[in-house]
């Protein structure tokens, strides 16, 4: 086996100087703290708890706002906040054409990954996720410079000149998982652990799906089987040699009624009600998984034709029980570390048992067998992050201030304690 790169590199105004040891970093897409903090679940993933019982860091950090995928994706793989990397949210109405599109396309991230510099370093890199989209956003520049990317969601339509490998099936010697489903995230880890066992990768980024927190509460038997199967591939993670640390994009909360229905504030109904036409509403929570959350978050955007009619907008909406903040567009890019032409006039977040809709039209709530569970507010803000290796003195002052979840490659390269 080749030796591994300690060549330091510097991305986003950060340096990194990874150890020689393999690192794999694992985003558990909508793991709120609930998943990995009750008795059942800590009896449940005997690899994580023995190396947190063995001095490990664990703790809580806060992700970027809103708290959707693709935005803290991005945040997490360049070290940086939306305000640098210009990912806002899944879904966006961009100024410069007028159309609603989703942020599908490295041509809107406005800066470099880790992940390339790490390849141009002599990391040997993988990027391994659930959802094609994000493969799509955040793997580009890392099969040119040797690496392996793929998703779980389209693995059999993996290439060596697009992916960096043929049959990418074969890594682990299983089909492509259905998406909906826990073994789409499983997969996601086997293949990691198979990569590293076999020393092709030693710089990893394994990235998740939500479909379980979406669907399941964290004491349910269906979350305990699947935080067992995760501990399971953690655990091969670390008999390769990995140093493993994980956070989450963003928490998950059940958004539903004591009947339990939906609790929708359908926002663009509201305001074309109040305030007549001329009020565009955009969800940016929107991407292709719609039977995960039907199009509706914690967060939305608002666009308006008038500016004369921002003031009263926000003054009504601040009235509307369930929601929380509404913001202004110079305020929301100072207080969210938003970027000001990816956003619209205002912004509006809501409580932790709510979400925010268009219209009702807009969204079908048939997809949402069992109720609702969704995030991108402030109560799917703050999220778990865990290392295999305890932390450095000066590591451990940083994560008793305000760590970030997009910290953590800083915190693997920079603040382990080997």
């Amino acid at each position: 086996m080749s030796a591994i790169s300690t060549t330091p590199f510097e991305v986003n105004g950060r340096t990194y100087a990874p150890p020689a040891k393999p690192i794999a970093v694992i985003c558990i897409d909508g793991c709120a703290d609930e998943y990995l903090d009750t008795s059942l679940a800590r009896s449940r993933m005997p690899r994580l708890a023995q190396v947190l019982a063995s001095g490990a860091y664990r703790g809580m950090v806060r992700g970027a706002l809103p708290s959707f995928t693709n935005v803290n994706n991005t945040a997490i793989v360049t070290g940086a906040p939306p305000s640098v990397t210009g990912i806002c949210g899944n879904f966006f109405l961009n100024p410069e054409t007028g159309e609603e599109v989703m942020m599908n396309s490295p041509e809107f991230r406005r800066c470099n990954t880790i992940l390339t510099a790490a390849a141009d370093a002599g990391r040997k890199v993988a990027f391994i996720t659930a959802k094609e989209k994000l493969r799509t956003v955040l793997g580009d520049g890392v099969v040119e410079r040797g690496g392996i990317v793929f998703s779980s969601e389209k693995v059999n339509e993996a290439k060596k000149a697009t992916h960096g490998l043929d049959h990418a099936e074969d890594v682990i010697g299983k089909p492509r998982p259905e998406i909906y489903s826990g073994d789409a995230s499983v997969y996601v880890l086997e293949a990691g652990a198979a990569l590293a066992t076999a020393g092709t990768a030693d710089f990893l980024y394994l990235s998740t799906t939500d479909y379980m927190q979406h669907k399941f509460a964290p004491d349910a038997l269906e979350s305990l089987d699947f935080y067992a199967a995760l501990d399971t591939q953690i655990g091969r993670l670390l008999d390769a040699g990995c140093i493993v640390a994980a956070t989450a994009d963003h928490g998950m909360n059940g958004k539903n009624k004591p009947d339990g229905s939906p609790n929708v504030i359908y926002v663009e109904s509201l305001l074309a009600e109040n305030f007549g036409p001329g009020i565009k509403v955009i969800c940016p929570i929107t991407d292709p998984y719609v039977v995960h959350h039907g199009a509706l978050g914690s967060l939305v955007i608002v666009h308006v034709e008038d500016p004369s009619t921002i003031a009263p907008i926000i003054e009504s909406l601040d009235n509307i029980p369930g929601i929380t903040e509404v913001y202004d567009r110079e305020t929301a890019c100072r207080r969210l570390e938003l970027a000001p032409d990816r956003i619209g006039d205002i912004c509006v977040l809501c409580g932790r048992d709510f979400v925010l809709g268009k219209t009702p039209a807009d969204h079908d709530l048939s997809v949402l067998d069992g109720g609702l569970r969704s995030h991108g507010g402030r109560y799917e803000e703050m999220v778990p992050m865990f290392l295999s290796h305890p932390l450095t003195p000066e590591y451990q002052a940083k994560a008793a201030a305000d760590p970030r979840n997009f910290d953590i490659f800083d915190f693997v390269c920079n603040g382990t304690a080997l």
